[in-house]
C-alpha cells in the first residue's frame, strides 16, 4: 500500500506559534484502505488544503471547538476521489471534489475529525463530498465553503444587508473579509473596506470594494464617503480599537456584526485552558446612543444549534461559484513539507485572501 504524509499536532501550545514550532510534525501516512472503512466513505487524494486562521487557533486550543490531540489540521481541502465505499452512489473514482469542513476534518464532530487536510489523503462520508463548482481549480475550491458561508451567514442571515446600503468591512484582505467584499457586492451594497497595507488594499479594490481605507483613523473618511450619515452595517472580524472607532461612524440603528477578533487573538487561555481573561469590550454608551443592533455571528455554532439554516446558505454559495460570481483569491501556495512556513505566513498577515498547501 502506498505511503504518504500528514501533519500531526501532538498537543496544544500556549500560542499557535509555539504549537507550530514545538508540537507539530510531519509523519508518514498509509493510504486508507476503503475495505476497512464505512460503506459510505470516500477516500480523497488531497491536492490543496486551505491554511485557515481557525487552523492556527485550534493548535493552541483557543478556538471555540477543540480537536483532540494528536490530530491533523486542515479544515478544508479539495482533491480527486481514489476509492469509494460499497454504498457510495453520487461519487466515483476520478471525480474532482471539495470536502465539507463541517462534516469531515478537525472542525467536524464525530468519526471524521481525525482526517484533516494537511495530508496526502483524506476520508469523508459521501454527504461531505461536493463536485468542484464552475471553473474553480483545486486551490480555489479548497478555500470556498468556510469563507463564503461565513460571509453569507454574517451579511445575509444576521446582518440583513440590502441593496443600496453601505457596509464597512474590516480585515478585508483576509479570507473571510475578502469573501464578504464579494458577497456584499453581489447583494448590491456599497463596500468600504479597511486593511493594514496599501498593497493588500489594492487587491481588495480589484476584488470589488468601492472604497479602501487604512484600518486606523478611518472614521472621518467613512463619514465623508457616506455624506455624513455613516454606514448601515459593520462587518468586524478584527476587534479591539477598530471596533470602537467603527461605532463612531455608523448610522442610528445600524447593525454591528461581530465576526471575529483577529487583532486580539489571545482572548482565551492557551493550551486549551478556555475562559476569556482578555475579553474584548465595547463602549455601551455608544451602542445605546446609536441605537445599534450588536449581533454575534458564530457561523459554526449557529449551524450546530439550528442545522436548518445551512441548506439555503450552502445552495447560494455553490450556485454563485457555479456561475462564476464568486472566486476565492489565493495569494500563497506551499508544499505540504513547508506547513510551518505556510502557517507562520498566515499568522504574520502576509497572506491576501487565502493560502494553500499542496500535498
Amino acid at each position: 500500500m502506498a505511503e504518504g504524509r500528514r501533519v500531526v499536532v501532538a498537543r496544544f501550545g500556549e500560542t499557535p506559534l509555539e504549537a507550530i514550532a514545538e508540537h507539530a510534525s510531519l509523519e508518514p501516512m498509509a493510504r486508507p484502505d476503503v475495505a476497512s472503512l464505512a460503506p459510505v466513505d470516500v477516500v480523497v487524494a488531497i491536492r490543496s488544503a486551505h491554511v485557515n486562521w481557525v487552523d492556527l487557533l485550534m493548535t493552541s486550543g483557543q478556538y471555540q471547538h477543540m480537536a483532540k490531540p494528536p490530530y491533523t489540521p486542515g479544515l478544508e481541502y479539495a482533491g480527486e476521489v481514489v476509492d469509494v465505499g460499497a454504498a457510495v452512489r453520487r461519487v466515483k473514482v476520478g471525480d474532482r471534489v471539495l470536502v465539507d469542513g463541517l462534516l469531515a476534518g478537525p472542525r467536524s464532530l464525530g468519526a471524521y475529525q481525525a482526517y484533516g487536510g494537511f495530508a496526502t489523503w483524506g476520508v469523508a462520508p459521501e454527504e461531505a463530498i461536493h463536485p468542484i463548482p464552475g471553473s474553480l481549480g483545486f486551490d480555489e475550491a479548497a478555500c470556498l465553503l468556510g469563507s463564503y458561508e461565513t460571509a453569507y451567514h454574517c451579511l445575509v442571515a444576521r446582518g440583513r444587508l440590502a441593496a443600496g446600503e453601505t457596509v464597512l468591512v474590516h480585515g478585508a484582505s483576509g479570507s473571510t473579509g475578502l469573501a464578504a467584499v464579494q458577497v456584499a457586492k453581489l447583494l448590491g451594497a456599497t463596500v468600504i473596506a479597511t486593511g493594514r497595507s496599501e498593497k493588500k488594499l489594492e487587491v481588495v479594490k480589484a476584488q470589488g470594494a468601492d472604497h479602501v481605507l487604512p484600518s486606523t483613523g478611518f472614521k472621518d473618511r467613512v463619514k465623508e464617503l457616506t455624506s455624513g450619515a455613516g454606514v448601515d452595517v459593520v462587518y468586524d472580524g478584527v476587534g479591539g480599537d477598530v471596533s470602537v472607532e467603527s461605532l463612531r461612524c455608523v448610522k442610528f440603528g445600524a447593525r454591528f456584526l461581530i465576526v471575529g477578533w483577529a487583532a486580539t487573538p489571545f482572548v482565551a487561555r492557551g493550551q486549551g485552558g478556555r475562559g476569556a481573561p482578555n475579553a474584548n469590550v465595547l463602549p455601551t454608551n455608544l451602542v445605546m446612543m446609536k441605537g445599534l443592533d450588536v449581533l454575534g455571528c458564530p457561523t459554526v455554532i449557529s449551524t450546530v444549534m439550528n442545522p436548518a439554516i445551512r441548506a439555503p446558505r450552502l445552495a447560494a454559495v455553490l450556485e454563485w461559484a457555479n456561475r462564476g460570481a464568486i472566486r476565492p483569491h489565493v495569494s500563497h501556495t506551499f508544499a505540504l513539507g513547508d506547513y510551518r512556513a505556510a502557517m507562520q505566513a498566515k499568522w504574520a498577515g502576509e497572506v491576501v485572501g487565502s493560502a494553500v498547501l499542496h500535498a
